[in-house]
């Protein structure tokens, strides 16, 4: 029997804030357990809550880059559950007046563009963090009162693959934004998936399972596969499949029941006494708007106009706001765009990754980049002693290419007399290659441009080292 997949994806973000969304402490990671709490974020009698200005401002940016509609109303309102890491037993969120709601996100899945609905953006207050030990569990309230918004779509999505999709393009989006770092691994990005199976025959949605404990983009799209064969082979013995949350076990490759699912009447949502309904005036939404950014889909349509780049090329370019910008200051100054980019997409993010960094935090600027890439086009260097002496010694940002040439004496050999020399001893040294090429074997070429490589320390530009052995050869 063929089955239909409905995806529907909850991401809480982050803002990029310096402090919480209702009070005053700071909202940085990492700092001593329950060092960053007060009477606010901890919900002790007497204290009232204040909207951050920054949260309202980010998020709107948010929303509107997700084509929502801003309401010019919004309220917070209390939801009510108890659990060791929400000291005051209810949640400061969003229910029937959320900030923004009936957006768009568009992504492109096996070359096919598809639009997923957005249904509603709000804002929340994050809960603290439980800390498992072996005698019992801790708490750190820290991070109570971090401001989040909640970005929840249509059940549009059909496959693993288009939620990853989803999320990498979301990702994107509120990095170019700067609303949000989007560190998983920090807890500034996080996802739950709502997904459910159902005979392609039926009109009815089949149920759903929520899924929770996804560390990574690849975690949700293997525990989406896993949830779609598991509900599946339910169906196919004809057993029920429950409304529940499951979490998912990196380590196992599995799903596992955590709790039935709740709906929105048991957490006994009401509005919040102590702040009251906020309006958002239409000059506040129209000065935001024009403070957007290019965003990553014109921005990457633009790189293949302008660049005439592939759609690949333009999407890995584009990928990162830092790499986008680091490119076209590279292209201000030097109007080589494809080899720019080559180094980009190649070398230099190899050397990135491997030292755990990213263009955002490059020490390398693109002045000093450049003038090591018209070392390479005029010859003064070749591309392979660029990647493997030069970079690594400049990439840190605290010498030049020219420092680094005359340190090592590494300046590419091109005087013609010289290599003449260097080739006739190549050519007497290894009769077998030379007897091969005139017989038409042209590949063996490449074995005695290897040779005078080696005779010249890597010092040789082969591309001139190729044509003066074949004009050697073909003259004798």
């Amino acid at each position: 029997m063929k089955y239909k997949t409905v995806i529907g994806l909850e991401v809480h973000v982050q803002l990029l804030t310096q402090s919480k969304i209702f009070c005053s402490c700071s909202a940085l990671f990492g700092k001593e357990p329950n060092s960053q709490v007060c009477p606010v974020c901890l919900g002790l009698p007497g204290s009232l809550p204040v909207l951050n200005k920054e949260v309202l401002n980010l998020s709107i940016k948010a929303a509107l880059s997700l084509n929502c509609k801003i309401n010019h109303r919004m309220r917070f309102d209390r939801k009510n559950y108890f659990y060791p890491d929400l000291p005051k037993d209810y949640q400061i969120s969003q229910y029937d007046m959320p900030l923004a709601e009936a957006g768009h996100l568009d992504i492109t899945t096996d070359g096919k563009t598809k639009s997923i609905g957005i249904t509603r953006a709000h804002l929340e207050e994050d809960a603290g963090k439980l800390v498992h030990i072996e005698t019992g569990s801790l708490v750190d309230f820290n991070r109570c009162g971090i401001p989040l918004i909640e970005i929840v779509s249509e059940p549009d999505i059909n496959s693993p693959e288009e939620a990853y999709n989803y999320l990498i393009e979301l990702k994107n989006i509120l990095n170019y934004l700067q609303v949000s770092d989007c560190n998983m691994e920090e807890g500034s990005l996080r996802c739950d998936a709502n997904i459910s199976v159902n005979p392609i025959t039926s009109d009815k949605m089949g149920v759903k399972s929520e899924i929770k404990n996804m560390n990574s983009f690849k975690a949700v799209r293997n525990a989406l596969n896993y949830e779609i064969e598991r509900q599946k082979k339910l169906c196919e013995q004809g057993e029920r499949v429950i409304q529940e949350t499951r979490l998912w076990d990196e380590n196992k490759k599995k799903t596992f029941s955590m709790r039935t699912k709740e709906e929105a009447h048991d957490y006994r949502y009401f509005p919040e006494p102590d702040l009251p309904e906020f309006e958002i005036k239409k000059e506040q939404i129209e000065k935001l708007k024009g403070l957007l950014p290019e965003l990553p889909a014109k921005r990457r349509d633009r790189f293949i106009k302008d660049y005439e780049f592939s759609e690949y090329d333009a999407g890995v370019l584009t990928s990162s706001k830092s790499l986008a910008d680091y490119f076209e200051e590279s292209c201000k100054i030097y109007d080589e765009p494809k080899f720019i980019a080559n180094w980009l997409m190649g070398s230099i993010s190899a050397i990135l990754k491997q030292k755990k960094e990213n263009f955002s935090s490059i020490k390398l600027k693109p002045d000093i980049f450049i003038s090591m890439l018209k070392f390479v086009k005029e010859g003064k260097i070749n591309a392979n002693t660029a990647k493997e002496i030069v970079l690594p010694e400049i990439i840190n940002g605290e010498k030049t290419p020219s420092d680094v040439i005359d340190e090592k004496d590494i300046t590419q050999v091109s005087n013609g007399n010289k290599l003449g020399e260097i080739i006739s001893e190549v050519v007497k040294e290894n009769p077998k290659p030379v007897e091969d090429f005139k017989e038409g074997k042209k590949n063996a070429i490449m074995y005695l441009v290897g040779q005078v490589m080696r005779q010249t320390k890597g010092k040789a530009n082969p591309k001139i080292v190729s044509e003066m052995l074949t004009k050697r050869l073909e003259e004798n």
